[in-house]
């Protein structure tokens, strides 16, 4: 029976459930005198940042239906794949990270894996009919292209505010404010799409109830995946969780695995095995860019004189020791 509920309303839910979730956990955090009711009070008039990141994530479901309304489901999913290289590309650019080149083989093997594992629907002809009989697939081009560099950002904006943000809050406290700041803009949704087919709050079950909580549960673990990990390694985990829900999904609801499917997702896994597993030593830092061509005649000066001034001293002790060995 096809389930007839809202998305966003689903979503909605979702939020809701780490509101109330992240409240509990921050309850038990407080400081001495402290009510929560003070303490949610203060993290809502902070809240800007991850009320950005949730307007950033709102920008991306609204360009994501827009490249669907314009391009085919199998061509939006290979361009959906960059986004392993944009959020590595974002990690290296906004947190200074560096990354050997055995890494960013590995990124590119495990985008070319992931790929060639989605095969079946990017090469079915019926998935490249898009959605609009006037589609304009350079719209839809740009639209995702857009929506993928979002994401690779989102992600590192998101690590970076909650690992080097000068207000250290803690990982419960941020989802708390992301929760409460996407919680409108669903709202904005559901309103825009009148409720969905079965009106405003209809069409629920208990799957739905299910996929809420799970939906829910799901934002909490990336959130403390990236909190003790990094985005890059999210995003290693999400392409595993890929290739796990697939072999699920034929041993028990008979969903497709072919040959293809088989050989792409061993590719996934030498990927993320040469990517977690690799010995290489990081790359050299640049030199300090505040040094200039005078600072580094002087050092250059400051070193040659010390040198000399150590062969003196050395040469001294030496001529003490003939001394006393001729005494």
């Amino acid at each position: 029976q096809k389930e007839s509920y809202s998305k966003h309303e689903l979503l909605m839910a979702a939020e809701f459930i780490k509101i109330v979730f992240s409240a509990w956990m921050i309850s038990g955090l407080l400081k001495p005198n402290e009510t929560l009711s003070q303490r949610l009070e203060y993290l809502i008039r902070k809240s800007f940042k991850m009320f950005f990141l949730a307007c950033l994530y709102g920008m991306m479901n609204i360009l994501s239906f827009i490249s669907l309304r314009n391009i085919g489901a199998g061509t939006f999913t290979i361009f959906a794949q960059c986004k392993i290289l944009s959020t590595a590309t974002f990690s290296a650019l906004i947190l200074k990270r560096k990354y050997s080149w055995t890494k960013w083989r590995s990124l590119v093997g495990l985008m070319m894996g992931v790929l060639l594992f989605s095969e079946p629907i990017w090469n079915n002809p019926e998935n490249e009919k898009a959605a609009n009989g006037e589609a304009n697939a350079v719209l839809g081009t740009i639209a995702v292209l857009i929506e993928v560099t979002l994401s690779g950002f989102a992600s590192i904006y998101f690590e970076k505010v909650i690992k080097i943000d000068p207000e250290q809050l803690g990982i419960w406290e941020r989802n708390f404010q992301l929760a409460f700041g996407s919680f409108p803009i669903y709202i904005l949704f559901i309103l825009y799409e009148g409720g969905g087919d079965a009106g405003y709050g209809g069409g629920w079950s208990f799957v739905a109830i299910l996929l809420a909580f799970l939906g829910a549960a799901g934002g909490l673990l990336v959130a403390l995946s990236i909190k003790h990990g990094d985005s890059i390694l999210k995003t290693l985990a999400t392409t595993g969780a890929i290739i796990l829900s697939s072999v699920l999904d034929h041993y028990v609801l008979g969903g497709p695995l072919s040959p293809i499917m088989v050989i792409a997702g061993v590719q996934v896994i030498i990927a993320i095995c040469n990517y977690t597993f690799d010995a290489s030593p990081s790359p050299p830092l640049a030199p300090p860019k505040s040094i200039t061509n005078g600072d580094n005649e002087e050092l250059k000066s400051t070193t040659k004189e010390s040198n000399d001034k150590q062969d003196e001293e050395q040469a001294n002790l030496v001529e003490k020791g003939e001394t006393t060995t001729s005494t």
